[in-house]
C-alpha cells in the first residue's frame, strides 16, 4: 500500500534542502530523481489558491485563475521567511496545514491531507459549559482528532527528531525564538489566538483552548505568523509575546524540528495513526468519565440531548430563548465547518487520507459522514438567521438534526469497524 503524493505513488518521503528544485525520493527501495515534480507541485499549489478564491468568491476557474495570476507577479512572501518555507495559502484543516508547512520548510513533501491523517485525523467531542457570565450555556464540539496536539503527534510517526522549549519569562522565550528562526528553522508555538487582532469575538471556550500558529520569519522587531489563513501577519515581539505568554496552558510553548533523516518512511505511521483514530472513536480516550462526550458515544449524546424534551438537559431548553439559540446554531456550523476541524468535521479530508491510502470502502463511509455534517451545518447556519422557531417548528428542527446525527453514526461505526479490522484494532465488531 503506498500514499500519493503530487501523483506519485511513494512509499516513503524523500527529503531535500529547503529551495532545492530536484528532488531524490526513495520508491520501493530504488532512487530516482523527481524531474519536473517542483514544476507539478507548483501548479497543484496554485491550482488549489484558485479553486479556494472560487468557493469565496462564485468566479468562473479562468477570472480567479486570472486574479490569483495577478496577485502572484504583485505580491510574494516577505522577504524575511526562513528559507524553503512553503507558500502560507488559505488552508481547510488548520493545525495539518501548519505541520505540513512546518515539515514542507525542512525539505519533506507532506501535504495537509498525509498531515490530517497522521495527526490522528477525525474525532469527536460534544460538551456544554455553564459560566456565569453568560446568560445561556455554551456548546463546544471538536471534530478532530482530540487532545493529542497535532505537530508531534505527526511527527512522532514520523520518527523527526523535534525540540519543545518552554520558558517562565517572555524575554527569555523570544531568545530561544529567535536562536530558531537564525538556525533556518520555522517555529510552531502554542498562544491565546483571542489576543490576535485578526481574530475577534473569540468565546471563553475559545479563549481556554490551546491555538498554534507558525512564526516562519523575523525582520528587525517584526515577527512574521503563519495562521493557515492565507499570506501572513506582522507582529511586533511584544504584540506576539502578549499573545504567547497569556495561554497559561502553553505559555511560551515552542516546538521546531530538529533533524531530518534522508528516507522517511510512512507506511507504518499511517497505520499507527489509523488505529488512534478508531481507538479514540470507540473508546475510551481519557480513561474517566468525561469519555462519554468522546467518539460515538459523544455523537449519541449528542443526538439523545436534541431528541430530549422533558429534563434539563434538552435543547429546547437550554437553547429555547433568542440568544441561546442563535450561539446554538452558530456554534455547530462553526464547529463542524472551521473551528478545531476541517470543513464537514474534518470527515471530507479524512476521506482523501484514506482514498489515497488505499481504504476506499471505508473512505466512501466518512466522506458520506463528511456531507451530512455539512448538510447539518448550513441549516444551523440558516437557522440562526432566521431565529427561534415556534415550539412545532424547534421539535422538528432538532429532530432532523438528531437524525442526522444518528445517520453519521451508523456510517461511522461501520467505517471504524472496517478500519479496525484492516490495521489490528480489534475495533471490527462494534
Amino acid at each position: 500500500m503506498a500514499y500519493a503524493i503530487a501523483g506519485l505513488s511513494w512509499d516513503g518521503i524523500a527529503h531535500h534542502a529547503p529551495g532545492h528544485g530536484g528532488r531524490v525520493a526513495c520508491v520501493g527501495g530504488t532512487r530516482r530523481r523527481r524531474e519536473g515534480i517542483s514544476a507539478m507541485t507548483e501548479r497543484k499549489s496554485f491550482k488549489k489558491i484558485v479553486r479556494t478564491r472560487m468557493s469565496r468568491t462564485g468566479e468562473t476557474y479562468s477570472t480567479a485563475s486570472r486574479h490569483v495570476s495577478a496577485r502572484r507577479d504583485t505580491v510574494g512572501a516577505p522577504p524575511a521567511l526562513v528559507a524553503g518555507y512553503p507558500e502560507p495559502v488559505r488552508c481547510d484543516h488548520h493545525d495539518a496545514a501548519l505541520v505540513a508547512r512546518l515539515l514542507g520548510q525542512v525539505g519533506l513533501d507532506v501535504d495537509e491531507t498525509l498531515a490530517s491523517g497522521l495527526g490522528g485525523g477525525i474525532g469527536f467531542m460534544y460538551a456544554i459549559f455553564d459560566y456565569k457570565a453568560v446568560s445561556h450555556p455554551l456548546l463546544t464540539i471538536v471534530a478532530q482528532h482530540h487532545p493529542q496536539p497535532w505537530a508531534p503527534a505527526v511527527l512522532d510517526r514520523l520518527a523527526i527528531t523535534y525540540t519543545e522549549q518552554n520558558s517562565s519569562s517572555t524575554n527569555a522565550a523570544m531568545g530561544k525564538l529567535r536562536a530558531v528562526l537564525d538556525a533556518g528553522r520555522a517555529a510552531l508555538c502554542t498562544v491565546d489566538r483571542s489576543l490576535f487582532p485578526w481574530h475577534t469575538g473569540v468565546s471563553p471556550v475559545g479563549v481556554a483552548d490551546p491555538a498554534i500558529v507558525v512564526v516562519a520569519g523575523i525582520d528587525g522587531g517584526t515577527l512574521y505568523v503563519d495562521d493557515g489563513d492565507g499570506g501572513t501577519h506582522n507582529l511586533t515581539a511584544a504584540e506576539f509575546g502578549t499573545a504567547w505568554a497569556s495561554h497559561r496552558k502553553g505559555r511560551h510553548q515552542l516546538l521546531s524540528i530538529a533533524d531530518v533523516p534522508d528516507e522517511v518512511e510512512v507506511q507504518a505511521g499511517i497505520r499507527e495513526a489509523i488505529r488512534a483514530t478508531v481507538a479514540h472513536l470507540t473508546g475510551p480516550v481519557l480513561g474517566n468519565a468525561f469519555d462519554v462526550n468522546f467518539g460515538l458515544s459523544g455523537m449519541a449524546k449528542l443526538a439523545a440531548e436534541l431528541r430530549e424534551r422533558r429534563t434539563k438537559v434538552a435543547w429546547s431548553r437550554r437553547f429555547g430563548e433568542p440568544e441561546g439559540f442563535h450561539h446554538a446554531m452558530r456554534r455547530l456550523d462553526d464547529c463542524l465547518e472551521r473551528e478545531y476541524t476541517a470543513s464537514g468535521a474534518t470527515r471530507g479530508i479524512y476521506a482523501e487520507f484514506l482514498q489515497r491510502a488505499g481504504f476506499a470502502r471505508e473512505a466512501a463511509l466518512f466522506r458520506a459522514s463528511g456531507e451530512r455534517w455539512s448538510a447539518l451545518a448550513a441549516r444551523a447556519r440558516a437557522a440562526a438567521d432566521s431565529g427561534v422557531p415556534d415550539e412545532s417548528g424547534l421539535r422538528e428542527l432538532l429532530d432532523g438534526f438528531a437524525a442526522d446525527v444518528e445517520a453519521c453514526i451508523d456510517d461511522e461505526r461501520r467505517g471504524a469497524g472496517m478500519l479496525g479490522e484492516s490495521v489490528g484494532t480489534g475495533a471490527g465488531s462494534i
